[in-house]
C-alpha cells in the first residue's frame, strides 16, 4: 500500500508552511535521509528529509504552494514491488489546506504556540531499537520523548507504517509509561505552557469593522503572512501573561569606543582582510551576558511550578528582516571572545535576512537584545519574549553634557532600558543586573579578562 508523505512540523509552533520546492520528481527512487523538498516556515527555509524508502508515485502539492497545513498529504510513496496501479482509488487523507483562523488546533505534530521552552531541545538523530533496527518517529515525537525522558522503543506508533508521532508520545506521558529509566535532569523541569490568549485578542477586529471607517478605494488589503501571524500571536501572549516593568540607565561609551577602535585596528588579517570587525552591539551582547553571569538569579525562566535557572547565557539578538524580525541566538555568550561573538552575529544576521537559519539557531535563549540605536532612536521599551525574563532595549550613542564632580563635560552617552518579567525578577534584582551591565560598558577592559 502506498505511503503518504505529509507536511512536516519543522518547529513546535508551526501550523502551516509553504512548499517552496520539490527536489525530487515522480518516478524518482528515494531512501531514508534523502533531501526531498524545501519548506518555508514563518522564519526560515528548511530542507525536508525522507523518512521511508521507495519511489515517488504522485506529488499532491506543487512547488510554490502556500499555507499547506502541518500533516496534510503532499506526496505518495510507492513501496518496493508496487507500481502506479497501486495509486488507483487510494485515499491520501485530508486535503492540503491550512486551518482557518477559528478552526480547531492542527492535529498530530502541531505543538501549541506556548511551548517555546521546548524549542531549545533538539530532536536528535533517529533512534534504533536493541536489535539495531531503526525506530521510525517524527522529529517532534523524538523531541517530546527526550524532554520527558521516554524510551521510544517502548512506544507503539500509530502513524503511517507504525511511525511514532506526537499523539503516541502524549499518550505515553499521560499513562506514565515508556520511561527510559534514568530520572529527567533536575535542573531543567518541563515548562508548563502559558495559557493561550483568547482568539479574539490575537485575531483583532474584522475587515468589515475597520474598513467601514474609510472611504472605498482609499486603501489596499495586504494579507498577513506566516511571520506576521506568529509575531502577533507571540506578542499578544507576552503582553497578556507577563507583568512587565522597566528600568533605564545611561551609559558613557567613550572608553568602549576607544577600546573598540584599538581592537579593530589590531585585528589579525587573512587574505588581506581583518578576521573580525567589532560593533558596539557585539560589545553590548558580551556585557549583558557577563552581567547575567554575575547576577545569575536574573538568568531565569518562569513556569507554573518552577523557576528555571539557566547555567549559561544564550543571548537572542533582534534582527530586522523583510516582513518582521527574527532573533538569532549567541549560545554561551558569557564564555565567548568578542571576536567570536562578532563573527557569529555577522554570519547569522546574514542568513537571517536570507531566511536560512535553522530553528535551533533562533529558538530558545535566556535573554535578548533589541538595538534601535543605529536608527537614531534615543530610548524605547521592548517586549519580553517568553521564555525569557529580560530583554535589553538599546538606544543611540550621542553627545550629551554630563556632570563630573563640579564640572560639565561632553561625553558619548547611550540610554538602555531593561524590560523585565516581574514574576521572576524583582525591582532590586533588575537594578542590580543593569548596574552590572553599566559597569562592563563603562569599564570595557573588564570584558577582556
Amino acid at each position: 500500500m502506498p505511503v503518504t508523505i505529509t507536511m512536516p512540523a519543522l518547529s513546535p509552533t508551526m501550523e502551516s508552511g509553504t512548499l517552496a520546492k520539490w527536489l525530487v520528481k515522480e518516478g524518482d527512487e528515494i531512501t531514508s535521509g534523502d533531501v526531498i523538498a524545501e519548506i518555508e516556515t514563518d522564519k526560515a527555509t528548511m530542507e525536508v528529509e525522507a523518512v521511508d524508502e521507495g519511489t515517488i508515485g504522485k506529488i499532491l502539492v506543487e512547488s510554490g504552494t502556500a499555507d499547506v497545513a502541518v500533516n496534510a498529504p503532499i506526496a505518495l510513496l510507492l513501496e518496493e514491488g508496487e507500481d502506479a496501479s497501486a495509486l488507483d482509488g487510494f485515499d491520501a487523507g485530508a486535503p492540503a489546506a491550512a486551518p482557518a483562523a477559528d478552526a480547531a488546533p492542527a492535529k498530530e505534530e502541531a505543538a501549541p504556540a506556548a511551548a517555546a521552552p521546548e524549542a531549545n531541545v533538539a530532536a536528535g538523530p533517529a533512534p534504533t531499537a536493541a536489535d539495531g533496527n531503526r525506530i521510525f518517529s517524527s522529529p517532534l515525537a523524538r523531541r517530546l520523548a527526550k524532554l520527558n525522558d521516554l524510551d521510544l522503543a517502548k512506544i507503539s506508533g500509530t502513524g503511517p507504517r507504525g511511525r511514532i508521532v506526537k499523539r503516541d508520545v502524549d499518550a505515553a506521558i499521560e499513562a506514565g509509561t515508556a520511561k527510559a529509566g534514568a530520572p529527567a535532569a533536575a535542573d531543567a523541569p518541563k515548562a508548563a505552557a502559558a495559557p493561550a490568549p483568547a482568539a479574539a485578542a490575537s485575531a483583532g477586529p474584522s475587515d468589515e469593522q475597520v474598513l467601514k471607517n474609510f472611504a472605498e478605494g482609499s486603501y489596499e488589503l495586504v494579507p498577513h503572512d506566516g511571520m506576521r501571524k506568529t509575531i502577533a500571536k507571540r506578542l499578544t501572549e507576552a503582553k497578556q501573561t507577563i507583568p512587565h516593568f522597566y528600568v533605564s540607565v545611561d551609559c558613557q561609551l567613550d572608553d568602549l569606543l576607544a577600546l573598540r577602535s584599538q581592537l579593530n585596528n589590531s585585528a589579525p588579517r587573512k587574505d588581506d582582510k581583518p578576521t573580525y570587525k567589532l560593533s558596539v552591539n557585539d560589545m553590548v551582547i558580551k556585557a549583558l551576558a557577563l552581567a547575567l553571569r554575575d547576577v545569575p538569579d536574573a538568568n531565569v525562566s518562569w513556569t507554573s511550578d518552577n523557576m528555571v535557572k539557566h547555567k549559561h547565557v544564550d543571548v537572542g539578538v533582534a534582527v530586522s528582516i523583510e516582513g518582521g524580525l527574527i532573533t538569532p541566538i549567541i549560545r554561551k555568550a558569557e564564555e565567548k571572545a568578542l571576536s567570536t561573538i562578532s563573527n557569529e552575529m555577522k554570519d547569522m544576521g546574514k542568513r537571517a535576512k536570507e531566511r536560512k537559519l535553522k530553528p535551533e539557531e533562533y529558538q530558545g535563549g535566556t535573554t535578548a537584545v533589541s538595538n534601535m540605536g543605529m536608527m537614531g532612536v534615543k530610548s524605547f521599551s521592548a517586549v519580553v519574549n517568553p521564555p525569557h525574563s529580560t530583554i535589553l532595549a538599546v538606544g543611540a550613542g550621542e553627545k550629551r553634557p554630563v556632570i563630573e564632580g563640579d564640572e560639565i563635560k561632553v561625553a558619548t552617552v547611550m540610554t538602555v532600558t531593561l524590560s523585565t518579567d516581574h514574576r521572576t525578577v524583582d525591582g532590586a534584582l533588575g537594578a542590580e543586573l543593569l548596574k552590572a551591565f553599566k559597569g562592563y560598558i563603562e569599564n570595557p577592559m573588564s570584558m577582556l579578562v
